[in-house]
């Protein structure tokens, strides 16, 4: 049998495995819906210049505003914003005193956070695909390091991660696995090096033709790339990482353009957001193959990551175990998990058949945003191409993240979930 015939074939037994897995899951949860849709439709246009009455939300005078207003590209760690019909400006402290700003370049506009060595900020970020499959690359280096992961369904059952770089270093970042196209998406919106070990020739005919080809960094047959085996005693195909610390010598070396981008910070403050939802776990289900849940603990006020530990197949009950990062030794956490509804099409029947996604990041759409054991709904909006995205409430006005790490799960439109409790339960699905 051909190679692609057999690539079907499996997708198919998978695939049918995956719609039982589905039906029984919904048949038992009877409260199980969709998002709801009245919050704002997400849409496929492409970027372009809103008309003045075209708003986040139809009818909110805030909303429209916001789609074109100039945010503080520093974080608002402990400033209040001030929302008005023409701008969004920052104002001073709860206590009164004013921002200083001599002490603005010291925080990561993309945590919000103070960080320790400000020349790390004096270059582009780097987005570096990370593998969370098969199951024995785990744990993997370098998430704990990352300042935004992406989580995204990328087929055959399996998710992978997109760690954005930044405000750390890490000698080993990995395994490194393919690109997809979600991938540009992430690397525009952070103006940033997109690392990753190539891609379906599709995909990565894309990728070159694109104006990103100059940021894209595979491995090559010299130390520069810096792409280094790991020690871990796998197959080399999953043992590839990549050292960010002896990127800027190397990216200089090949004159590439690693200056520092202009990128736009996002709203943040410690203050609690207001809300009566309750929620010390998030679970995303993927597939009977690729599921996880992240816990609230109280005390560190983090998000603690937990992977699945065996497939849902032949009756098997769920099963998970903690994420580590295996170059910090650290679980893996996050101080904001945001999960994502975006849409997940298809180009033709082709890439249907091999389960080829292009995945939809643009224009706004559906969210939910978890920090210190509270769930919002929230609208993710993505006003420029070259900018990261902005959280608000369904209302438009800005919705303030916790400073720190925020992890995306990346999930279709078309996914529901279940709220029981203090327990959520997203379950992925595609149009």
């Amino acid at each position: 049998m051909p190679a692609r015939m057999k690539k079907t074939s499996g997708w198919v037994i998978r695939a049918a495995m995956m719609i039982m897995w589905g039906l029984i899951s919904c048949a038992s949860s009877s409260d199980l819906h969709p998002f709801d849709d009245s919050l704002v439709n997400s849409t496929l246009t492409p970027f372009q210049p809103r008309a003045s009455n075209d708003g986040i939300l139809s009818g909110s005078t805030d909303a429209k505003m916001l789609a074109g207003a100039t945010f503080t590209p520093y974080p608002t760690r402990n400033v209040a914003a001030q929302v008005s019909s023409n701008s969004i400006q920052v104002i001073s402290t709860p206590g009164g005193s004013s921002l200083d700003t001599s002490l603005l370049s010291t925080f990561n506009p993309l945590t919000g956070l103070p960080i320790s060595d400000p020349t790390l900020l004096e270059r582009r970020p780097m987005v570096i695909k990370v593998a969370n499959a098969p199951d024995y690359v785990r744990p993997q280096s370098g998430l704990t390091l990352a300042d935004v992961v992406y989580e995204y369904y990328i087929e055959w059952g399996d998710t992978r991660f997109i760690a954005v770089m930044y405000g750390n270093d890490s000698p080993m970042v990995g395994p490194v696995r393919s690109g997809r196209f979600f991938d540009e998406h992430v690397a525009r919106m952070y103006n940033a090096f997109l690392v990753f070990k190539f891609a379906d020739p599709r995909e990565y005919s894309y990728l070159k033709e694109s104006t990103l080809n100059e940021f894209l960094v595979v491995p090559g047959s010299s130390s520069c790339p810096p792409f280094v085996i790991g020690p871990q005693k796998r197959d080399t195909y999953n043992n590839i990482f990549f050292d960010t610390s002896r990127w800027v010598s190397c990216a200089a070396r090949r004159r590439l353009d690693n200056m520092q981008q202009t990128l736009r910070g996002g709203f943040f403050n410690e203050q609690l957001p207001s809300s009566p939802l309750v929620a010390t776990r998030v679970y995303t289900h993927y597939s009977p193959y690729s599921y996880n849940y992240w816990e609230y603990e109280p005390i560190t006020h983090e998000y603690f990551r937990y992977q699945e530990a065996r497939d849902m197949v032949n009756g098997a009950p769920e099963s998970y175990a903690l994420l580590n990062d295996a170059q910090t030794g650290m679980p893996v956490t996050a101080d904001n998990v945001v999960v994502l509804f975006v849409p997940y099409v298809f180009s033709s029947q082709f890439d249907a058949e091999d389960e080829v996604y292009h995945i939809d990041l643009i224009d706004f759409g559906n969210a939910y945003v978890f920090r210190d054991g509270l769930a919002s709904p929230a609208v993710w909006t993505r006003t420029d191409e070259n900018q990261p995205l902005l959280m608000t409430h369904p209302d438009g006005a800005p919705f303030f993240l916790k400073p720190g790490r925020t992890f995306y799960e990346v999930i279709g439109t078309s996914s529901s979930y279940l709220h029981s409790g203090t327990e959520w339960n997203f379950d992925f699905a595609t149009p």
